[in-house]
């Protein structure tokens, strides 16, 4: 069936059902300077050798991972992908997958979530895990939510140093639903001040919300924070990374209510930034509050095993007013590569990775402080990713790495801070982390 574009008439008969006189009208809050003023310029017609050569030329351009050593951090990390994982993921019955709605004919795909949920609850030693989310920032806010929905309190505090963008997706969030976030300004040695953070609790807060490693990658003091929180009545957040549970305390063993985090690193690409998925626990006094939906398992009537959708507490399935949230993805793909990632390291497999990360970015870090003009930024103890205060602007060296094939790390200056936040994965070799303290004391 060919495509067949509105009528003037059809056009017009719209814009007089919305109540709008004309197309510019429709956008008036759209401004000027931001719309197309001409035709649409495209690609005249190739054939497909021709677009796969423009293809390439276009992708050539980038500076990937592949080709370059990688220290980037501050939420998506240069970790070893198993070949195994996208054999397994590219079968049709799960690349083709998407959001299950009419699910149970989807029994694959179900199950497939159920053991996500399954794995996930073990690694963070949580009750209840719902079938993923967005990403960590979006599982972050729905979080916060959802604990101001169960204590009925508008704010929440969030305790040490979290993600800037993390902050400015949970105040977006908030500020919509007429809810304020209030952040913890006070920092000592790159971690929240418990001192500070006694003096900013009420009975009127829902939540207190850490990350853990914090963004600089320090570790906060979570069992204070915790201990804080519940004296008032808050219930107490984690954003945690997934795999430095390898090696770390889960946020169930020292008592989070709810925990989330960015699942990248359990065996997603990074792929310019996304797609990602949002892992999201909760205590089991909260399953009939969490947003998005949740996996169960049962018996069909001849006994056999089978997966259902036990809660869908969204808007598609219930009244309006009785959802949780408006979620409606659930990044099935990349639950299910984060689930294969898990099933093929195991446990063993996983403290490896996670110990290996962290020997290898205090190796870095120890041969960078003895650079004269490098320090560290802070001393409190972290994981995989520690700043890095330089001689000069960390943009600069930055630009001067690139040119030796080298991503050297997150410029701070982007969020009006000093420093260069370095990350160190498995991936890394000695001699590579070798070189690039080598490059660095030749900078200047």
């Amino acid at each position: 069936m060919p495509f067949i574009v509105n009528t003037a008439d059809e056009r017009e008969e719209m814009l007089k059902a919305i109540g709008v006189k004309s197309f510019d009208d429709l956008i008036v809050d759209i401004p000027q300077e931001i719309r197309l003023k001409k035709a649409l310029e495209v690609f005249p017609a190739l054939d497909e050798p021709q677009v796969r050569k423009l293809l390439e030329s276009l992708a050539s351009g980038n500076r990937s991972t592949s080709d370059y050593v990688s220290y980037l951090g501050g939420g998506a990390y240069d970790h070893f992908i198993p070949v195994a994982i996208k054999t397994i993921v590219s079968r049709s019955e799960y690349y083709t997958a998407y959001t299950p709605y009419q699910a149970e004919v989807s029994q694959g795909t179900l199950q497939a979530i159920y053991e996500y949920q399954s794995l996930i609850c073990r690694l963070y030693e949580m009750d209840v895990t719902n079938a993923s989310m967005y990403d960590g920032a979006t599982a972050l806010a729905e979080g916060v939510l959802m604990a101001m929905n169960i204590t009925g309190r508008g704010r929440v505090v969030v305790a040490g140093k979290l993600h800037p963008y993390n902050s400015s997706v949970l105040k977006t969030y908030l500020e919509a639903s007429g809810h304020t976030a209030v952040i913890q300004n006070t920092l000592e040695d790159g971690v929240g001040c418990i001192a500070s953070l006694k003096g900013m609790l009420t009975d009127s807060i829902a939540a207190v919300v850490v990350q853990q490693p914090n963004f600089y990658g320090c570790m906060e003091d979570v069992e204070a924070i915790r201990d804080i929180a519940h004296a008032h009545g808050a219930l107490f957040i984690v954003s945690a990374d997934p795999l430095s549970l390898g090696v770390l305390a889960a946020p169930g063993s020292y008592g989070a209510d709810i925990a989330v985090g960015e699942g990248q690193s359990l065996g997603n690409p990074q792929n310019f930034g996304g797609p990602y998925l949002g892992i999201f626990t909760v205590k089991q006094q909260f399953v009939r509050k969490i947003p998005g939906r949740l996996v169960g398992m049962t018996k069909d009537r001849d006994g056999e095993d089978g997966f259902i959708l036990t809660l869908q507490t969204r808007e598609q399935h219930i009244r309006r007013e009785k959802a949780t949230s408006n979620i409606c993805s659930n990044q099935a793909l990349n639950a299910l590569q984060a689930a294969v990632y898990l099933s093929l390291l195991g446990k063993e497999g996983l403290k490896e990775v996670a110990t290996q990360s962290a020997q290898k970015a205090h190796y870095l870090a120890t041969k960078i402080a003895k650079i004269p003009g490098f320090s560290l930024k802070y001393k409190s103890p972290y994981y995989r990713e520690f700043v890095v205060e330089t001689p000069i602007p960390a943009t600069e060296v930055i630009e001067k790495m690139l040119e030796k094939k080298v991503f050297a790390g997150y410029d701070l200056s982007v969020h009006n801070e000093t420093g260069l936040l370095i990350a160190v994965t498995e991936k890394r070799t000695r001699q590579e982390l070798d070189r690039f303290a080598e490059i660095l004391g030749a900078l200047i």
